[in-house]
């Protein structure tokens, strides 16, 4: 599967998750964007934007805007603008060098949400859709590759101000996901190691 290189199936191997991982990949992945990724995306006013140089060194940036900064203009075509920065261009800089990002979207507090989306990027300083961002100085367009939601579970509740209730305690047995449980996962979930 090209979502899993030899060191992710070393530790997937190590940890007994390996039909779990291609049970995911199997049913959750995806390369185009479906009405409910385009609501999601759309109402977030965050996102974190990892890159890396054309030699492998990585860097991470968070993005952020109001809802609707980040938007799924096609089924294969996800855009958003860039705003004035501190003037560095980190991640844009490398995606003018190597165009392979991941994006990360959350969303905290109420029903938590994790989407992850891999893709291939372009850097545009002169696009037609920047007129529709107010303050664009360039527009990043990403062709998506995978696109897959992520279990939520540790992610805490910022409005409460609580961890969320899965995150390991000393002393208390760890609280199980009710997904494990479900048909579809069920057979293919592996033991806990710890």
């Amino acid at each position: 599967m090209t979502m899993f290189h030899r060191g992710n199936r070393e530790l997937q191997q190590h940890f007994g998750s390996i039909a779990l991982a291609d049970r995911l990949v199997e049913r959750l992945r995806r390369s185009e964007f479906t009405a409910e990724d385009r609501d999601f995306i759309h109402s977030v006013e965050f996102f974190f934007l990892a890159t890396a140089s054309a030699d492998g060194h990585p860097d991470c940036s968070f993005k952020g805007g109001p809802p609707g900064f980040v938007r799924i203009v096609r089924p294969d075509l996800l855009v958003w603008p860039d705003y004035d920065g501190n003037g560095m261009f980190k991640s844009l800089g490398n995606i003018e060098l190597n165009p392979f990002i991941g994006l990360l979207f959350i969303s905290m507090g109420g029903t938590p949400k994790r989407l992850r989306v891999n893709g291939h990027a372009e850097v545009m300083l002169d696009d037609p859709l920047m007129q529709e961002f107010v303050g664009a100085q360039a527009l990043v367009r990403v062709t998506p590759i995978d696109i897959f939601p992520n279990c939520p579970r540790y992610i805490p509740d910022l409005a409460a101000g609580t961890p969320s209730p899965y995150v390991p305690r000393d002393g208390e047995r760890p609280l199980e996901p009710s997904w494990k449980s479900n048909p579809a996962w069920q057979q293919v979930v592996p033991p806990r190691k710890a």
